[in-house]
């Protein structure tokens, strides 16, 4: 009756797709894969916590005695040019500019047992195999390769918890499964705190791997099965045992159901007969191995691969159909469709199927009314890819936003998360940007909370002396340079962050505290130097630094960037900076400057975020403080130039190939302006309801706004050469200015852009 029940929904499932567009075809997950875009192509579903991919080398994270720069190229586990694949792990950042994770690898084997990763000039003499791009397939829920070693191929897709592996050999043989433990992303000796397998039976085996990396104290569960009984199993240590207590009764190496140290590698060994598949399912949990049982069993009940993987390919078509496009080229289409793909993988869903995840604080707790999510790489995606979710996805939002109050919840200190994944802050990068996110997703009525909880765990974060600078910030209204580095950037992002906690101080009916932050983001002024025009590092005494060299990105006061892009970072006082910069013709003229001018290597050189790629006359694209700059023009009364320059960036930034991204995606940020950007319009100023209008790609779109109301956008002598915008009605009303309301677009009906 199950399997009958079974064959019935499936059936129907493929009508449901049939029926509908099949937008997956229009996504390649190989856009990005290169050395600076960090993407991975594995199989993976929208927001799911497994994102099963494989890893191409094994780069350490430390050589000798200092930091391995070659592993930066590694920080999704995959480039495109490596000719060989170590294995599969289970969890992966998506577009990071560091990293962690690459959890639980498996990979598939036959012949004499080799327990050593081997080497991408000699994979031979380990278990690493070579591969041919021909043979080499991805799609959204979908990877699949055959490995040159053995001819042996390999599929996976995934659920939100459980990753699906089916492995087809072509001969009768002895086969071997590996599952490789020590194996990680920005690996080093002493990262793996601790390993623990359990077999339960012939066909299911459990555990867990702590480790300490970007995420100081990460324990993440799992639950293996097997489509068949192994015949045999071990493992092998690779650390140091001191004290084995009185364990040395047994032989712990063969058959012997406990594997337990710092750094373990383990082998399941099958009788595999002739074309036969093995197939796993493998689970995670941040909980219990309890917990990963309980999302195996709720989320693959079965062992039909093709079920699983249809059901991905469904999800990612649903996610993808909130926004449907016509462009006038099949490329601009595969890299809209890529974009939005990329900006539906993180943050990542962080709780069992019951409910409970594991907190900043280290213990269980119990979602309430909310799903609980994790990766937050704030920094980047409050810019945009935040404010994409409230346009597209404003539940997912709210529970991201609720998923940042628990965690100030359970914060020692407290604070909302800064970069924080799997129950840990790592504190990477500057401000503190969930302020930014609350604050927008309340003024654009996505928030449904206590906004007096919200703007409480706002102002407590904005007040945390020892984070950062914050305490000079707080005593004298900038981040001194003597004091603590980065000081101009801090300074920017901490004036624009505590305008947004006035915004929702306005929104409580808190004069007070809006006053007091209102006041606070004009701190932006103390770092501008009218001597030279720059925004620029100012000394504790109150004096500027001497040395100073606005085209430098490195040891300038900015982190990333270099004053002629980080140096324009007043997103809430545009109409301010312009003033304070000279007015509309002089900051016009600077603007132009910035996209003609061009920036010597050694201006940006000792910066690995930033390359040449990315770079456009001193503008660079391939970073986040600058993402804004292109829509400035529309406040100096100049759109064209607006128009201009987003339409030039759109089609030299963003290609259908592997180095299609010119940096980091970063979690989805660089994807979301690519999206807005397409579309015709951006948000500048997060915490606002005001977009800024720039020059869409897209022929024509249809944003579905969720309540059976429809945003459609049509672009009127849409070409190649027409970039600039004559005319712009929504619902039938000519917009006066290069400015659009969330509020008036989030109602549906037509945007009707005009070009010429």
């Amino acid at each position: 009756m199950k399997r009958t029940m079974a064959i019935i929904l499936l059936f129907f499932l493929m009508i449901s797709l049939e029926a509908q567009t099949d937008l997956t075809q229009f996504v390649n997950p190989f856009i990005g894969t290169d050395k600076m875009g960090h993407t991975f192509p594995g199989a993976c579903v929208p927001y799911g916590m497994v994102q099963l991919s494989p890893d191409t080398d094994t780069i350490g994270y430390w050589e000798e005695d200092h930091y391995n720069k070659k592993v930066y190229e590694y920080c999704a586990g995959y480039q495109y040019d490596d000719p060989t694949i170590v294995g599969f792990s289970h969890t992966h950042f998506s577009g990071t500019g560091h990293s962690d994770l690459g959890d639980f690898l498996i990979i598939p084997a036959k012949g004499e047992l080799q327990l050593n990763p081997g080497t991408i000039d000699h994979p031979e003499k380990g278990y690493r195999s070579a591969y041919q791009k021909k043979n080499e397939i991805a799609e959204p829920g979908y990877y699949a390769v055959r490995l040159d070693e053995g001819n042996i191929t390999c599929e996976m897709t995934a659920t939100e918890r459980v990753g699906f592996h089916q492995y087809t050999f072509p001969e009768a043989e002895d086969a071997h499964i590996i599952l490789d433990l020590i194996h990680g992303i920005y690996n080093y000796d002493d990262k793996d705190v601790w390993t623990f397998i359990r077999v339960e039976n012939d066909t299911m085996v459990t555990g867990y791997r702590i480790t300490s990396g970007w995420a100081r104290t990460r324990t993440v569960y799992f639950a293996m099965v097997f489509s068949k009984p192994f015949k045999s199993y071990g493992h092998k240590k690779y650390d140091k045992t001191v004290y084995r207590g009185f364990y040395r009764k047994f032989k712990e190496d063969e058959n012997f159901p406990e594997m337990a140290g710092h750094r373990i590698r383990a082998y399941f060994n099958f009788k595999i007969e002739e074309h036969q598949q093995l197939k796993i399912k493998f689970a995670l949990s941040a909980v219990s191995t309890e917990g990963a049982i309980k999302n195996l069993h709720a989320e693959i009940p079965h062992w039909s691969f093709d079920k699983t993987r249809l059901e991905a390919k469904e999800k990612w078509n649903m996610e993808l159909s909130k926004i449907k496009v016509e462009t006038i080229t099949q490329d601009e289409k595969v890299v809209f469709y890529t974009a939005l793909y990329h900006a539906f993988i993180s943050p990542v869903i962080y709780e069992d199927v019951d409910g409970n995840y594991r907190g900043l604080d280290q213990n269980i707790h119990q979602s309430e009314d909310f799903t609980n999510y994790t990766i937050f790489s704030l920094w980047d995606t409050y810019r945009a890819l935040h404010p994409l979710f409230n346009l597209v996805q404003p539940d997912r939002n709210a529970d991201m936003i609720s998923s940042m109050l628990a965690h100030f919840d359970q914060s020692v200190h407290p604070m909302l998360p800064v970069w924080s994944h799997y129950s840990n802050e790592n504190w990477c990068m500057i401000g503190y940007h969930s302020v930014s996110i609350i604050s927008d997703a309340i003024e654009k009525g996505i928030f449904k909370g206590d906004l007096n909880r919200a703007l409480n765990a706002c102002v407590q974060t904005s007040n945390y002396k020892p984070f950062d600078g914050i305490q000079y910030y707080l005593d004298q209204g900038y981040v001194p340079e003597d004091k603590n580095g980065s000081s101009v950037s801090k300074t920017l992002e901490y004036a624009y962050d505590d305008w947004t906690i006035a915004q929702i101080a306005l929104k409580a009916g808190n004069n007070q505290v809006y006053d007091e932050f209102m006041k606070r983001s004009q701190n932006y002024q103390n770092v501008f130097d009218p001597q030279s025009g720059f925004m620029r590092p100012k000394l504790s005494d109150g004096t500027f630094r001497k040395e100073f060299d606005p085209l430098k990105t490195d040891g300038q006061g900015f982190i990333e960037g270099n004053a002629w892009n980080y140096g324009l970072y007043v997103p809430q006082y545009p109409d301010a900076l312009i003033t304070l910069m000279g007015g509309n013709k002089k900051f016009t003229k600077m603007l132009d400057q910035l996209f003609t001018l061009q920036m010597e290597d050694k201006n940006f050189e000792a910066n690995e975020d930033i390359t040449r790629e990315g770079i456009i006359g001193l503008y660079v694209h391939g970073n986040e403080p600058g993402h804004h700059i292109p829509y400035l023009y529309n406040w100096t009364g100049n759109p064209k130039k607006t128009q201009e320059q987003v339409r030039m960036i759109c089609n030299s930034m963003y290609r259908n190939a592997p180095d299609g991204l010119c940096g980091n995606d970063d979690c989805g940020q660089m994807s979301a302006w690519y999206i807005f950007s397409a579309l015709g319009f951006y948000p500048v100023c997060p915490g606002s309801d005001e977009y800024a209008l720039g020059s869409p790609l897209v022929k024509s779109a249809e944003v579905y706004l969720g309540k059976g109301k429809n945003l459609i956008i049509k672009v009127e002598n849409q070409s190649s050469e027409n970039f600039h915008v004559k005319a712009v009605r929504l619902n039938g009303q000519i917009l006066e200015k290069p400015f659009i309301k969330h509020s008036d677009l989030i109602r549906g009906g037509e945007l009707i852009f005009q070009m010429k």
